[in-house]
């Protein structure tokens, strides 16, 4: 307590859901001279130039924000591109989309080495980066570390309790139930501290399913969180949404035979008054893929453009469903938007709708309009 004074607490159950924080790598004046995300929220100005470190959501997000705010940026990248776990789709189209903005991209840099203060005698407060690879950045006036979170269990003395953790990032080993391996069973753990999908709305589902297990009415006491087909929204820019399996992972999954992918680009609607020219337009890029000896059931839904964090709930919604490729067919098109052309993509797809114009592979809806206007 703030007096001191130790107290103890004691509970039937007990939740560990004590989150993440921001880690820095380790080198010369980093922790001194860097900020995280946290830091990001506590500026007072705008900096000219700004350094943005990270691969993932947070760093591409942050870079563009400032980038759009109007600071030089640069991004420097460990390996070759941003969001390396996404879908190649994704990581191409904001590669590019990062390069025509003017962020600065320095790749297979393997990270920082040191960040030093520059010389102060023209009253600045700059820094100079050096990265291992040994590229160098000079004059930079906030560099924003975004490598990585780790889970905030060093205090806790969860070894007291039995609660194991893993051994690479001591993240708390729970199973399906957000059960820790307490053996008495009521310490239980969820959201980023587990590491398993580490997003707040997760965090929110697994609290909620563990809650009604644990204190619900007796039909509810067997439920738990679905941690497949999580959709998740980058806010870079431009947005990014995604949902199930990348392509790589599918391939791996199913094989390359057994799979059908669309794919469609294309200039947002919103675009179309603006003097420029199509090829210097932001696009929209979408790829759908399917296996084909499950109907063309969709394992995998990405789209990278305007709108893409409005557009994912609901198709995520139809995934966890198990929508094939004829389902999204089925669905008429709202037109003018670029949802649209997930429900019009391509060929139509060859599994029987679930619900549509098609039954039982005959078009009886369409059959009954015809014989309707041959009865008049």
């Amino acid at each position: 307590e703030s007096s001191g004074e130790k107290s103890r607490v004691t509970a039937g159950k007990i939740l560990i859901a004590t989150g993440g924080r921001p880690v820095f790598p380790p080198g010369p004046g980093i922790a001194e001279h860097a900020i995280s995300s946290d830091g990001f929220f506590e500026l007072e100005s705008l900096p000219k130039k700004a350094v943005v470190v990270g691969a993932g959501y947070i760093a591409v997000e942050l870079a563009g924000v400032l980038n759009a705010l109007g600071s030089e940026v640069h991004l420097v990248l460990r390996k070759n591109q941003a969001l390396r776990e996404f879908d190649e789709m994704i990581r191409n189209g904001l590669d590019v989309e990062m390069v025509r903005q003017g962020i600065v991209i320095h790749r297979d840099t393997n990270g920082v080495a040191s960040i030093a203060l520059d010389d102060h005698s023209a009253n600045t407060n700059t820094k100079t980066v050096t990265m291992h690879s040994g590229d160098v950045i000079t004059r930079a006036d906030v560099v924003l570390m975004a490598v990585g979170r780790a889970p905030n269990v060093e205090y806790l003395n969860l070894q007291n309790a039995n609660v194991a953790t893993d051994d690479k990032k001591n993240y708390i080993v729970v199973d399906a139930y957000s059960n820790t391996t307490n053996p008495s069973q009521s310490v239980f753990a969820l959201g980023d501290v587990c590491g398993v999908v580490e997003l707040t709305p997760m965090a929110i589902a697994a609290g909620r399913r563990l809650a009604d297990r644990l204190f619900g009415p007796v039909e509810l006491q067997n439920i738990k969180a679905s941690y497949e087909n999580v959709p998740t929204v980058v806010f870079s820019h431009p947005t990014i949404g995604t949902i199930g399996l990348t392509e790589a992972q599918a391939v791996a999954q199913y094989g390359a035979d057994d799979l059908q992918i669309y794919r469609s680009r294309f200039a947002n609607l919103f675009y179309g008054i603006f003097d420029v020219e199509y090829d210097d337009k932001p696009k929209t890029s979408m790829k759908v893929i399917c296996v084909k000896s499950k109907g063309e059931q969709v394992v995998g839904l990405h789209v990278i453009g305007m709108g893409s964090d409005e557009m994912l709930q609901g198709f995520g919604v139809a995934m966890k469903m198990g929508c094939t490729k004829a389902d999204l067919d089925s669905c008429v098109a709202i037109h003018p938007t670029a949802a649209e052309e997930l429900v019009t993509m391509g060929q139509w797809g060859t599994s029987p709708q679930v619900s549509g114009a098609v039954r039982n592979g005959s078009l009886s809806s369409v059959h009954a309009v015809d014989s309707a206007k041959s009865n008049m």
